[in-house]
């Protein structure tokens, strides 16, 4: 695993958010959104490389997931990047977008656009 100053374990939910916080407290929720596109994959980058898939499972649309850090310092600016189910099974990367991840209190998946607050 890449060191990026932030690891993460996500926990998938079918549930709506679990706890609010932002990302300077620690974790922050992931919102599928879309009406038929499932999540494989979320990744960070925070000028040192891309993370290892912060995704310990699929993220099916309507589901959320907590992304918790395990590190206690790291980067607030990063790029994330999110992997989609494609045709055969395959991921497909979406565009990579920045995000200031210590005020991100949740990223939301939309069918054309991802966004946080």
């Amino acid at each position: 695993m890449k060191a990026i100053g932030c690891a993460a374990v996500i926990i998938a939910s079918a549930t709506s958010a679990i706890a609010q916080g932002t990302g300077s407290e620690g974790f922050f929720q992931i919102y599928n959104n879309t009406s038929g596109n499932v999540v494989v994959g979320f990744y960070t980058n925070d000028g040192s490389g891309w993370s290892d898939n912060w995704l310990s499972d699929i993220l099916d649309p309507g589901e959320s997931a907590q992304a918790e850090f395990t590190a206690d310092s790291g980067n607030c600016d990063q790029t994330f990047q999110v992997g989609w189910l494609g045709e055969n099974d395959e991921e497909v990367l979406d565009d990579p977008i920045n995000i200031d991840i210590c005020a991100a209190s949740n990223v939301y998946l939309d069918d054309n656009e991802i966004y946080y607050d």
